[in-house]
């Protein structure tokens, strides 16, 4: 089969496109024929030796899989074979059996089942960014009165997030960059859409929201543009930070969050403090991808072999939603 191996840290570069022995599934385990392979920041992370993250060289990347159980090792039920389905391989890449390839080893107790009308890229797009989105929005606890600002609303959380403020009767105020993401901010059902590189950006969202504040800041950029956000909340606003895409994070002081009665979360806690115990993020995340209540963007496709531009892309922005690689 072929994978994608890593033998060094640094750019997009170091990952090669290489032929590979099959990975054989132990007890509990199951093989899976990728259909398609999810590709996260916190890969691209890795990949560069970054965080804090245990990893052996040389790796096959990737923790995010959707396919077909092509074979059972032993005591896993048989009637798992064949059956379409998505499962997440734990929080590290294996040496010899990431997601970057077209057979993939997972826990059958990791599996979920697909139903047939749900795509492999939209499934892999739920399974991790989607378990992440399910625990922001349980730290936000939207109302119908929030005024919610999502920056990078066009990414893969963003975008989830960006619906699911808006079915939740929130006004929805969206950061994006570039007028394409801008405008399909506004089709995810943003009230108002803006776009981030534009240095007036604070005023334009003051002007659009008249006499009202944002209540609600949803951060995964962090540094000037977080900052920017951060003054946008009215008193008693809560901010909830889950990265920080420019670099750095943003920044206040302890006595401007007590003077503003601001509350600060550091929401991807959450779901540290469930590491081990997240398949009810999962199976929510995948329930509402059923339903037809969430729907990611999976815009950026890659044939897996292209994995290093799909790797650059991402970290250069230059992507709209989830990214994934097809084997």
């Amino acid at each position: 089969m072929h994978a994608i191996r890593q033998y060094e840290f640094g750019p997009p570069e170091v990952l090669r496109y290489e032929e590979v022995d099959e990975p054989q599934p132990g007890p509990g385990e199951v093989r899976i024929a990728v259909r398609a392979a999810g590709v996260h920041l916190v890969d691209t992370n890795i990949r560069a030796g970054e965080g804090p993250w245990p990893v052996s060289l040389p790796m096959t990347p990737g923790r995010e899989v959707a396919g077909d159980v092509e074979s059972v090792g032993q005591g896993v039920d048989e009637s798992w074979l064949g059956r379409r389905v998505v499962a997440h391989l734990g929080p590290s890449p294996a040496p010899n059996n990431g997601g970057y390839a077209e057979f993939a080893v997972a826990k059958a107790a990791s599996l979920h089942a697909l139903p047939d009308h749900v795509g492999y890229d939209a499934a892999v797009a739920m399974i991790g960014t989607g378990r992440t989105t399910m625990a922001i929005l349980e730290g936000a606890g939207l109302q119908p009165d929030d005024v919610a600002l999502v920056t990078a609303a066009a990414g893969g959380i963003g975008s989830l997030v960006v619906q699911a403020a808006a079915k939740a009767g929130a006004t929805v105020v969206a950061l994006a960059g570039g007028a394409e993401k801008v405008d399909l901010a506004r089709k995810l059902g943003a009230s108002v859409a803006i776009d981030y590189r534009e240095a007036d950006w604070p005023a334009r969202v003051a002007e659009a929201l008249g006499e009202r504040a944002v209540t609600v800041v949803f951060d995964s950029v962090g540094g000037e543009a977080g900052r920017a956000a951060f003054d946008l909340l009215g008193p008693g606003g809560r901010q909830l930070i889950y990265g920080w895409s420019s670099g750095s994070p943003t920044s206040f002081t302890p006595e401007e969050v007590v003077e503003r009665g601001i509350t600060v979360s550091g929401v991807l806690g959450r779901v540290q403090q469930r590491r081990g115990n997240l398949r009810d993020l999962e199976e929510a995340a995948l329930a509402a991808l059923a339903a037809g209540d969430l729907v990611p963007l999976v815009d950026s496709r890659y044939p897996l072999s292209n994995a290093a531009e799909a790797h650059a892309a991402l970290e250069s922005r230059g992507t709209v939603g989830k990214v994934v690689l097809i084997p």
